[in-house]
């Protein structure tokens, strides 16, 4: 006898449909073949699928079992078909109603009582399956509020492989899960930080202002002490709530990568990713002989923090280049490309010098200039270049510290920013720029004219400063999202001249 029970696997973030056949023969030695280019973890399926049937109080059947995974040319991965490949050898013995199964995604890991623990990547098989008229799947239930975000599929959680035969036998007994992402979105983001909590460094809050109106990026330099950490950990706290699209592109990010917490059905808060100094590149960007979402990818759509920059290594620091040019990650492996989002705010820490000192009026720097040269330069002309905002945090005076008064709060900082990506929405309707920093050159002429007197400023801080042209197209968007924060259409002199000094401190402090 012949059964088919659909199931899906992830490559990447792109699903893909897999059919697990399953053809049973009776006569002959028992026996049970596995074929469709498995894995070894799809492999080792055949002991844990046999022990958990026979220790759910179901039958094994002693006959020749054939299960084919199609297509057979695509690689399996993950233990997530042992459900699948479970009830296809029930059907096919005749204890599982295969009236569902053509229209029914199935997914789950066994445990060998035959409990079903969650797997990866089900949020994009969920949309996946909605996308080819499946009506219903058949998850593990700390799995389920992440399917059922997707809508127009009924969703099923089951907790053991006893749960799933009477689920399929009787098709009652367990309630489809439904989850409205617009619900979820409603409720107001909880921090446990707030720009209150930060004393003095009013320039350096106003340039992150900035830099969450328009989405781009910023390196703070200054010496130990002075906030920079403090200050970046707050910046997720005044970007504008996400959408729901915005929601669920992390939330498949994160289910693929396992990061998703157990019964969440969607991330309501921006990511804020920290990496260590010491990580790899595939740790940074993503990959792996299994290739898994980087740190670049699990910031999407909110913000990577990278504390003391220099001291990653400098390869590490030139994969960079592509996520912040294109917003996404492309890994090429012999089998396939995977390309995964990774479109996130930069935040990025220095000190001035190995000591941390140069420049501070009250503590000597005890570097040489070749020391200080070597390592400024361990952060390269590129990748400064694509940095927006250069922005000096000088170490607090005792004024500052001794004051009581908490400081403006995010949630006052964080309406002026969603006035001004309002701005933005309504400017690249259309399109699938969100904000002023992925603007292209294009766009820039049409959404940015300069008037005489602005482009007389320009020529002169370019001919002075010798900036590239990339840097000159980055000072346009700053003054671009400083107009919008002013509510003014026209990009006027005073808007330029804050732009361009957010990006004067590479050529006044670098050696």
């Amino acid at each position: 006898m012949l059964v088919r029970v659909l199931s899906g696997t992830v490559h990447g973030i792109e699903p893909h449909t897999i059919e697990v056949e399953v053809d049973m023969q009776p006569g002959g030695v028992p026996a049970f073949t596995l074929v469709g280019l498995p894995d070894r973890a799809v492999q080792e399926a055949i002991d844990r699928v046999r022990l958990a049937i026979r220790n759910s109080g179901l039958h094994w059947p002693m006959r020749r079992i054939t299960v084919n995974l199609a297509p057979a040319d695509l690689r399996k991965e993950g233990p997530a078909l042992d459900l699948p490949i479970a009830i296809g050898i029930l059907a096919a013995a005749g204890q599982v109603d295969g009236e569902w199964l053509g229209e029914t995604f199935v997914l789950g890991e066994l445990s060998l009582d035959g409990t079903v623990r969650p797997v990866t990547g089900v949020l994009p098989t969920a949309i996946h399956a909605r996308e080819q008229g499946v009506k219903r799947m058949i998850v593990p239930a700390p799995n389920a509020p992440e399917a059922a975000i997707v809508g127009n599929v009924q969703v099923y959680p089951v907790a053991s492989l006893a749960e799933a035969v009477a689920l399929l036998n009787t098709r009652d007994g367990i309630t489809p899960l439904s989850n409205d992402p617009e619900q979820l979105l409603q409720q107001p983001p909880k921090y446990e930080v707030d720009f209150a909590d930060v004393k003095g460094q009013h320039h350096v809050k106003r340039a992150l202002e900035v830099a969450a109106a328009g989405g781009h990026n910023v390196v703070m330099i200054g010496p130990p002490g002075s906030g920079k950490t403090m200050l970046a950990r707050r910046v997720p706290t005044i970007l504008p709530p996400m959408t729901v699209d915005e929601a669920i592109e992390i939330t498949k990010l994160y289910s693929v990568a396992g990061l998703l917490p157990p019964n969440t059905g969607l991330l309501t808060t921006r990511p804020f990713r920290s990496p260590h100094h010491t990580s790899s590149n595939a740790a940074l960007v993503g990959g792996g002989s299994v290739p898994r979402p980087g740190e670049v990818s699990l910031a999407h759509n909110g913000v990577l923090f990278l504390d003391e920059l220099p001291e990653f290594r400098r390869e590490v620091l030139e994969v960079l280049r592509q996520p912040l040019e294109d917003g996404v990650v492309s890994i090429a492996r012999v089998q396939a490309s995977i390309a995964y989002p990774a479109r996130f705010m930069l935040i990025a820490a220095m000190n001035p010098c190995p000591c941390g000192y140069f420049g501070d009026p009250q503590h000597g720097c005890t570097c040489s200039p070749t020391q200080i040269r070597k390592y400024q330069q361990r952060v390269s002309g590129p990748l400064l270049d694509r940095i927006d905002i250069h922005i000096e945090v000088p170490r607090l005076t005792p004024d500052d510290l001794l004051r009581t008064q908490p400081g403006e709060p995010s949630e006052a900082i964080r309406e002026r920013v969603v006035r001004a990506r309002e701005i933005q929405q309504r400017r690249f309707e259309g399109t699938t720029v969100r904000c002023n920093a992925q603007m292209s050159t294009r766009m820039l002429r049409q959404f940015c004219p300069l008037s005489e007197d602005v482009k007389a400023m320009l020529r002169q801080v370019s001919q002075q400063m010798g900036i590239s042209a990339r840097a000159f197209d980055r000072i346009v968007k700053l003054a671009r999202t400083i107009a919008d924060l002013a509510g003014e259409e026209q990009i006027g002199l005073t808007h330029v001249a804050e732009a361009i000094q957010y990006r004067s401190l590479d050529r006044r402090i670098w050696l």
